[in-house]
């Protein structure tokens, strides 16, 4: 045959490494999806191009050539490291890196990430737990759930809820300290927070006007919610992060008096971010579970 320098189509080598790794233009077309006189051509094709014997065909038989074998060999590894390529593309768009407050992923998101996987099982959810405000691009985080008075506006941000604060216990609290009115607070061990709603505000709401006595401290939502349902005092909670506890009996509420929180909880993103379908799943998603 004659040669030629001419370059051969992608798509004709891509058939030839089939048909010279399963030694079949049959099976090379079932794994294609052409015919198998389609597959025939496209080799056929490609000999003229390169110029050389790709397979020596005795009837049905066909066998490679020692130059088709060196091809096929190459080829085969250079296919693999553009699909690998591709495949590792499609993963990284799947990965979500959310941030959140670590009260919010221990007490409300956690007990939920089950059902996360299971309505979306291909999205690779990854969960960074902080207090501080993450700086998006600098640590590699492409969304966060932010609990704030108003997001700022260098983010697109959606309002998944505003939720009340009220007084959780365990039960056992309640009857080894007769609680029956805010007056018995006065002599309960109240845990104190960070948030606005603090005690002081919840016993005026009450209709007191002699500031409760000072309980330890916690920084942390998730650890006061905790103590509380380890039977250690009486906690401020905040509605989203205790309803599970409620639900399951593990808090119980008191009393009725509830403040309205000043801050809500903010699905938030920066605005220079490419759209990506598996964040905006994740944003959808949080929408319903919180409205729920």
């Amino acid at each position: 045959m004659r040669q030629t320098h001419a370059r051969p189509p992608l798509r004709a080598l891509q058939v030839f490494e089939a048909a010279a790794r399963w030694g079949s233009f049959t099976r090379a077309a079932r794994e294609l999806g052409i015919t198998q006189s389609g597959v025939s051509r496209q080799v056929s094709d490609l000999e003229a191009t390169l110029g050389i014997s790709l397979f020596v065909r005795n009837g049905a038989r066909l066998r490679v050539t020692p130059a088709g074998e060196r091809l096929a060999g190459q080829l085969g590894d250079a296919f693999g490291q553009v699909w690998s390529a591709v495949a590792e593309v499609q993963r990284s768009d799947q990965v979500v890196t959310l941030s959140m407050l670590p009260s919010v992923a221990t007490r409300w998101f956690a007990p939920r990430l089950g059902d996360f996987m299971a309505a979306h099982p291909t999205i690779d959810l990854r969960i960074t737990a902080s207090r501080h405000l993450v700086d998006f691009a600098a640590e590699g985080v492409d969304a966060a759930i932010r609990y704030s008075p108003a997001p700022s506006k260098t983010v697109d941000a959606v309002k998944l809820g505003t939720e009340t604060v009220t007084p959780v216990c365990s039960s056992q609290y309640v009857r080894d300290h007769a609680l029956r009115t805010p007056t018995d607070l006065y002599h309960a061990t109240l845990l104190c927070g960070d948030i606005p709603e603090d005690w002081p505000a919840w016993f005026a709401a009450a209709g007191y006007d002699r500031p409760p006595p000072d309980g330890p401290r916690l920084g942390d939502d998730g650890a006061i919610l905790q103590a509380a349902v380890d039977g250690q005092g009486v906690a401020l909670g905040r509605s989203l992060l205790v309803q599970d506890d409620i639900a399951a009996g593990r808090l119980v509420t008191p009393f009725d008096v509830a403040l309205d929180a000043s801050h809500a909880y903010w699905f938030v993103r920066p605005k220079s971010i490419a759209p990506k379908p598996a964040l905006d799943a994740v944003g959808t998603w949080l929408v319903l579970q919180v409205v729920a």
